[in-house]
């Protein structure tokens, strides 16, 4: 199927307009061009989104060196700033060259349109750059926006030249302190980044546990890090006014009555979608109070899809790029659905911590005859030969005979969820998992120990 142009007409056919071009936008642009289909990608920054250049990859470098620094490696600020700026193509610039990720969507067939994108009905977009427009009409327009940093309303907080995920991860300078607002993943990495490089750092945290959502065993492995790194930790707080001061420490006003100084203040307190200005409403989309539903149904209306970032449940890259390529599927005749049952959690702290589907109050408020079995990982082969700390944690359906949840904090927990994430998805029996056999010493053999015990219980 090729692209349609109607000169007279002043507008240009496609099978799928997709309007951004982060991780979802990207997928399903690269997957309806593998199956034939005329792709048209509007993207008003970035062509890539956030993940390449402002999040996921060069918050991991930094982490990576901050980790070799933290060890005594030969790793300074000005080699992690450089590999950072090298894994971002920023070298000497101070905006990132997205021409690789152009490219690539070309060479598949897709073509990119920078400029703003606007609903303006069920199968049109008017996209304006320059001061010049162009109309493009679809059987499908895919709506990949992703989100943007929440900034909080809080007296003087604007005065002050914050800094979001966006400097957190591109500055070339280290910050005298830096006051992070927020216990999320992003705040949590960023942490543990300009601590172990001598930054003076201070945690603040609206809510009792880091990483709240996560399983409180992962958020006590994590807490207890970042206080070994130096990492000042405030939960339960929140910033109500700030006090600007351009050559000194800003002085920040807490709701427990303290105060924190720093010379710079980084809010990661959530992420808002870009939904306002897209035209949705053209298209017999209305927007409530609560914005759009974050249910991961994708489908807004026929022919109209939302993926990634603002269509839920949750926000990962790894999330984005499957919806994307499920929009497609979907658009294309496919009888598929999205299945949510094990989205894989990740934050890439040292220790690292990962998750996947219930903790034992989810699943029994779920109605499961759920029982936990949990490992202290210092206690283990993988423990004693690493020095490591953490622990494997196991939900389980006990009448079902199946796992419902799985936890890890230490080594290589990113990668050792991936079983349990394969596991839930398929259903398989804990008989099964408990006669799987695993490498030794590794954390995912500390998995499988879990899962025997399970079975055998």
């Amino acid at each position: 199927m090729n692209a349609d142009t109607d000169r007279a007409g002043g507008r240009e056919h496609f099978d799928f307009v997709v309007i951004g071009a982060g991780a979802a936008g990207e997928a399903a642009a690269h997957l309806a061009t593998a199956r034939g289909a005329s792709v048209a990608v509007v993207e008003r920054e970035l062509v890539g989104g956030s993940c390449p250049f402002w999040a996921c990859m060069p918050s991991k470098s930094l982490l990576h060196d901050a980790r070799i620094h933290a060890l005594g490696g030969e790793r300074t600020w000005r080699q992690a700033s450089d590999r950072r700026d090298y894994m971002i193509n920023r070298q000497g610039t101070e905006w990132p060259d997205d021409s690789g990720h152009v490219r690539s969507l070309e060479q598949a067939g897709a073509s990119v349109i920078r400029g703003q994108a606007y609903i303006t009905d069920r199968a049109s977009v008017r996209v304006t750059a320059n001061g010049a427009s162009r109309r493009l009409t679809a059987d499908n327009i895919i709506v990949a926006v992703g989100t943007n940093p929440t900034i909080p309303s809080v007296d003087g907080l604007a005065e002050v030249g914050l800094w979001t995920n966006r400097q957190g991860t591109s500055v070339r300078e280290l910050p005298r302190s830096l006051l992070i607002l927020g216990g999320g993943p992003t705040g949590l990495e960023l942490s543990q980044v300009y601590a172990r490089f001598g930054v003076p750092v201070t945690l603040v945290h609206p809510h009792e546990r880091l990483n709240q959502r996560d399983h409180p065993r992962n958020s006590a492995a994590i807490e207890e890090t970042l206080r070994k790194d130096g990492v000042a930790i405030i939960k339960s707080a929140r910033a109500e006014r700030v006090v600007a001061n351009r050559s000194a420490e800003h002085c920040v006003e807490l709701s427990n009555g303290s105060e924190v100084r720093a010379h710079e203040i980084l809010v990661a307190v959530g992420r808002t979608a870009p939904m306002d200005d897209l035209g949705l409403a053209n298209a017999g989309v209305e927007l409530t109070d609560e914005k759009l539903p974050r249910d991961g149904n994708l489908r807004l209306a026929d022919g109209l899809w939302l993926v990634g970032d603002p269509a839920g449940p949750e926000m990962h890259t790894h999330l984005a790029h499957y919806q994307g390529e499920m929009a497609v599927r979907m658009a294309l005749g496919e009888d598929v659905r999205p299945d949510y049952r094990a989205i894989p959690r990740a934050v890439y702290t040292d220790p690292e911590i990962a998750g996947v589907g219930l903790t034992l109050d989810e699943a029994r408020e779920a109605g499961h005859a759920a029982a936990e079995y949990t490992q202290d990982l210092a206690l283990t082969a993988k423990g004693y030969v690493a020095d490591a700390v953490g622990h494997v944690t196991v939900i389980v359906d006990r009448s079902r005979r199946e796992l419902l949840g799985a936890f890890i904090a230490g080594p290589g927990a990113a990668e050792a969820i991936h079983e349990a994430v394969l596991a839930i998805k398929t259903r398989t029996s804990l008989d099964v998992l408990a006669d799987t056999i695993h490498a030794f010493p590794t954390t995912a053999r500390v998995l499988g120990s879990l899962l025997v015990e399970a079975a055998r219980s």
